[in-house]
């Protein structure tokens, strides 16, 4: 791998900017050397605000440059196929923020690309990298907690404003609503804690509007998999309440585990007991950690030291997406 690995970020929104930027200009052996947005003045003024030295407008001009050696995408969901395929064909790894696709069909297209490139495609789960959500990980891959039997989750965000949902009320671009956005990271976290089940059954309520025509702000979804493994997931962005919530739990036939507050609780001497390590999660953001973490293992992947995520767990996410919408829209269950 190159010393420094030179990046080009493609959205100038606000997830390049809280979460990627703020990483990247600390971490070692990387340089961003290029901000590509269809708001060129937008992405001129972040490139100076990190010292990026180009700005552009166009993702073709920005791969034209020739001087990058890997993309993450940040563009609106319905632009990620095309962007993603457009930088592997170019020869450059690919991280893309979630979801991969708006649809399981899309991430299939760019997955059989980069396969034929012979790119790594790394879809973002940062979420999975959080120090908490690690702690409890390391306790199912144990054993500890015996066979998981069900994930629940939810995630209640309050964005009342036009201008902090943009594109994302538009269905067209977004490809849904608080359910792809908040319950696909929601729904990563269950599947990979439980250790990627197979889903045969989704449930689906969504808080749509008349006719189908717009994107849901609410909306909660049940899924079983094999062997009886079930998730239940829980979104909003009209939150009613104090301050932001996000939290996953689980449950297994040894005890139980989750995030926000960390927990680890399993039976000693016939009493619950809460095993949860103490002073093991800083007091640095989790968000920012996870970030942090999530970047460093796709430059190792990319330099071999370290095993690329799996990207069928992406498609398989995205088929049980596709599924929660046709079960809302249907009123009925949907089999896969």
């Amino acid at each position: 791998m190159p010393d420094p690995m030179r990046i080009g970020i493609v959205g100038a929104g606000a997830v390049t900017q809280v979460a990627h930027l703020p990483v990247l200009r600390k971490l070692k052996g990387v340089q961003v050397t290029v901000i590509c947005d269809n708001d060129l003045p937008k992405a001129r003024a972040l490139a100076d605000r990190y010292q990026v030295p180009v700005a552009v407008d166009d993702i073709e001009e920005m791969l034209g440059l020739g001087e990058l050696d890997a993309v993450l995408i940040c563009t609106p969901n319905h632009l990620h196929e095309s962007h993603a395929i457009a930088a592997l064909s170019a020869g450059l790894n690919v991280m893309v923020e979630r979801p991969l696709a708006p649809t399981a069909a899309a991430a299939l297209r760019i997955m059989k690309v980069a396969e034929k490139r012979g790119r790594l495609l790394m879809a973002s789960a940062a979420h999975r990298y959080r120090p908490d959500v690690q702690i409890v990980r390391s306790f199912v891959q144990s054993g500890e907690l015996g066979s998981i039997t069900s994930v629940r989750g939810s995630w209640h965000t309050f964005r009342p404003g036009r201008a902090q949902l943009g594109w994302r009320l538009r269905r067209d671009e977004a490809g849904g609503g608080a359910m792809l956005d908040l319950g696909y990271a929601v729904l990563d976290l269950a599947f990979w804690l439980a250790n990627s089940p197979t889903p045969v059954r989704v449930s689906a309520s969504l808080d749509l509007p008349a006719g189908n025509k717009g994107i849901e702000p609410s909306g909660s979804a049940f899924v079983v998999c094999e062997g009886g493994v079930s998730f239940f997931v829980d979104v909003t962005w009209h939150h009613i309440g104090e301050g932001e919530r996000f939290g996953v739990g689980i449950r297994g036939t040894k005890g139980t585990a989750g995030i926000n507050p960390l927990h680890v609780w399993k039976e000693l001497n016939g009493v619950p007991t809460n095993m949860a390590p103490t002073g093991s999660v800083g007091r640095e953001n989790p968000f920012v950690s996870a970030t942090r973490a999530q970047w460093a293992h796709f430059l190792a992947a990319i330099e071999g030291t370290a095993k690329p995520t799996v990207l069928q767990e992406q498609v398989t996410l995205l088929r049980v997406m596709d599924a929660i919408y046709r079960s809302a829209a249907d009123g009925r269950d949907v089999t896969l």
